[in-house]
């Protein structure tokens, strides 16, 4: 494969390279460099350039905190500011194939389409097009702007699936078949677009792998926004804010995260950054606007992984693992913890404190978005991903995130690290196969091998080795639930 890989775009040509039998193509912007304002505003159009851009190299991360201390920071204060791009993996530049856009996680605070966890290889060779996509987290992406619009990071992601729209056919991609999918806040970005207002054409099928509870009022985006900005001495405006270092602006949210840990029950989330449903982008939480008949047209498939919270609980002390502490945080009534019991017999307080929060954070805002939809028409599938991470002699269960690295067939990266401990486990490859298979079979006809969901029998994909389907896995929670559905 000796041949020159240049493909030409609406702001001018890219050259690629191969991987193996797939071509690649990385840091391609899709909007203008994030630099002063334009940090806080609205994504602006890409700068055109001339002559032929190397697209050989992934494009600086956006600005972020590290959000695990001991990880290798993604973004560093001075990292370039032409950072909102999008990477294309094609297995045929002459095809038009279906197209999949993935939008990774991170709490709305972190994240990035450089990670290798996200190499689009595997799945291209499968025969579509992939693309992952770099869009603002934290202040730049979520905090309240006087003079600018809520929800930056989905405009970002928006921006992006118009440049797929007006450029994918040049790398092989069919811009009529694109499905967006994703995981933790990256499927909240996906039920978000799905139940969204602003999509209009830009893709017919949907993924949400974790759908996270990271939705809040205006009211209370403003007052965390406040809190955030006070301490800095300037006025919460895109040209005052653009003359702050993002580093202040992430030093200055370590207090208020404090402040949410403290005192659970006044906040709605535990992170400070979640989309507003401001009547623009969205007009309600994705799961009420699904069941209104939102996005009815969309094909999704929303799911979850069994002991989602795990990967956050797994190194509690046994007197912070309290779930009557936790209820009263998340405002729920004393009588849910007796529900819980009555419907989980014998289970003990560590696991009850981990399904509660499972359930509250991804399992039910998951299960909710392929309720809504199956309720008002859509074609919707449901699945639970189910495979037990080996790690920990088995502690974290099928937690968070552990979908991913079968998603892409990618078994070593920063997501495997401690989920896998040690090799690769004998089931990864049978299992990642299979759950490939079937996303690229609904991205390419809408049908994904297994029943749809429906309110009658909810039949849901288990995710393990072998699959299996079962009705309705998570019934006795689904029904602690239903008066917040």
């Amino acid at each position: 494969m000796g041949m020159e890989l240049v493909v030409s775009t609406r702001s001018g040509a890219v050259r690629g390279a191969f991987s193996g039998d797939v071509a690649v193509f990385k840091g391609i912007p899709y909007a203008a460099p994030l630099d002063g304002a334009r940090r806080f505003q609205a994504p602006a159009a890409p700068e055109a350039w001339d002559g032929v851009r190397e697209a050989t190299a992934f494009s600086a991360s956006v600005p972020q905190a590290t959000v695990m201390p001991a990880a290798s920071p993604w973004w560093s204060p001075g990292d370039d500011t032409d950072c909102l791009s999008v990477n294309v993996w094609s297995p045929d530049i002459g095809a038009g194939l279906p197209v999949m856009v993935w939008i990774h996680g991170g709490a709305y605070m972190g994240g990035t389409s450089a990670s290798p966890a996200f190499d689009g290889t595997r799945l291209a060779q499968a025969g579509v097009v992939v693309v992952t996509v770099n869009y603002r987290v934290g202040y730049e992406g979520f905090g309240w702007v006087a003079d600018a619009p809520a929800n930056r990071g989905i405009l970002d992601q928006l921006a992006a699936l118009r440049w797929v729209q007006d450029n994918i056919a040049s790398f092989g991609g069919d811009p009529g078949n694109v499905t967006i999918f994703g995981e933790s806040s990256g499927a909240s970005s996906v039920a978000t677009l799905v139940a969204g207002s602003a999509k209009t054409g830009l893709f017919r099928r949907a993924i949400a792998q974790s759908v996270g509870a990271v939705f809040c009022g205006a009211e209370e985006t403003r007052r965390i926004s406040d809190l955030i900005v006070a301490p800095l001495g300037v006025a919460a405006t895109s040209e005052e804010l653009g003359e702050v270092p993002s580093e202040a602006i992430h030093a200055a949210q370590l207090a208020v995260m404090a402040e949410q840990n403290r005192n659970r029950a006044d906040w709605t989330n535990s992170t400070p950054f979640a989309v507003v449903p401001d009547g623009e982008l969205l007009d309600d939480l994705p799961w009420v606007a699904l069941r209104d008949g939102a996005g009815q047209d969309i094909e999704l498939i929303s799911g979850y992984n069994t002991d989602e919270a795990r990967l956050f609980t797994v190194d509690f002390p046994g007197e912070m693992a309290d779930p009557a502490l936790l209820a009263h945080g998340l405002r729920l009534a004393p009588s849910v913890l007796e529900e819980y019991r009555a419907g989980y017999p014998g289970i003990a307080d560590a696991d009850l404190h981990s399904l509660l929060l499972s359930d509250q954070l991804f399992r039910m805002p998951s299960l909710w978005c392929a309720e809504g939809h199956a309720q008002a028409g859509g074609r919707s599938y449901a699945y639970e991903f189910a495979w037990p991470s080996p790690a920990r002699d088995g502690a974290l269960g099928a937690c968070h995130g552990l979908d991913v690295p079968f998603t892409f067939g990618v078994d070593r990266s920063d997501v495997t690290e401690h989920v896998f401990s040690g090799e690769t486990p004998a089931d990864f490859e049978v299992l990642s196969a299979a759950l490939r298979e079937a996303w690229v079979s609904f991205a390419t006809t809408g049908d994904p091998g297994w029943p749809a969901y429906a309110p009658t029998d909810r039949r849901v994909r288990i995710w393990n080795v072998p699959p299996t389907v079962a009705a309705d896995p998570v019934g006795i929670s689904r029904e602690i639930w239903q008066h917040r559905f």
